[in-house]
């Protein structure tokens, strides 16, 4: 071998090891999932309407709660968070926003008089990955600088019960429009809400994806990323 095909060889070699080398440290880099789901409802919540008093093992009725106490204006209160989550390759990454703001009329009487919007500040995204959130935030992604927010609006409830069990869950489905990086989408989320301690809870999920909203997936020649993106809501609402 000549000692010109040599040199072409080895700095090929090199080549594919620094990209290489470099893809794995990207990679590496946006590995890791730091964030574990926290849901609001209740472990113990069922949709059953009776339950076993703990004393007596007898069962027991639980507490219904009326138009009186869930028809009226509530607010996203502390504790509410707002979850996105990525599938890779390795794993599904999460991110949590607790920034997390908006106001809900309900009125279980005339579901079609309930309405929803809530807003969430993109500075907020947390992996407890700081170069990847810097990544998220930057214009390749939600582009913060341009559209700090994001926003959804309800626009219709379906499975709204007229009354309901304290303690108990509810199964939803509220539609709306989701709006990132100022591309508006139509989404549903298939949700579950219950009232307890005088708080509304309510935990909901839909599916986007990057090219929704004019995002490009991130996958690599390392790393591949599903097109899917689960949004998940974990609301506390307080009058």
């Amino acid at each position: 071998m000549s000692k010109k095909a040599k040199t072409w060889i080895i700095t090929g070699v090199a080549a594919v090891a620094i990209i290489g080398g470099g893809g794995y440290y990207f990679a590496n880099s946006y590995l890791g999932n730091n964030v574990e789901i926290e849901q609001v409802l209740p472990a113990n919540a069922a949709a059953s309407t009776t339950a076993a008093d703990s004393g007596t093992g007898k069962a027991v009725e639980n507490k219904k709660v009326g138009a009186d106490q869930l028809n009226g204006d509530w607010n996203i209160s502390q504790g509410s968070k707002v979850y996105f989550s990525v599938t890779t390759s390795q794993e599904t990454v999460n991110f949590v926003d607790e920034q997390v703001s908006g106001k809900w009329t309900i009125n279980v009487n005339d579901p079609a008089q309930s309405k929803a919007e809530g807003t969430i500040e993109v500075n907020g995204i947390d992996s407890g990955n700081g170069q990847r959130d810097e990544h998220v935030k930057s214009a390749d992604f939600f582009d913060m600088a341009k559209h700090p927010q994001a926003t959804f609006k309800a626009t219709s409830f379906e499975g709204m019960p007229s009354e309901w069990t304290e303690g108990q869950t509810a199964d939803l489905k509220m539609k709306g429009t989701l709006t990132v990086r100022g591309i508006e989408k139509e989404v549903t989320f298939d949700a579950k809400a219950a009232y307890q301690n005088n708080e509304v809870l309510l935990s909901g999920t839909t599916m986007v994806t990057f090219e929704d909203f004019g995002m490009k997936n991130p996958h690599s020649v390392v790393l591949s990323t599903e097109n899917d993106i689960q949004v998940r809501l974990e609301l506390k609402l307080a009058k």
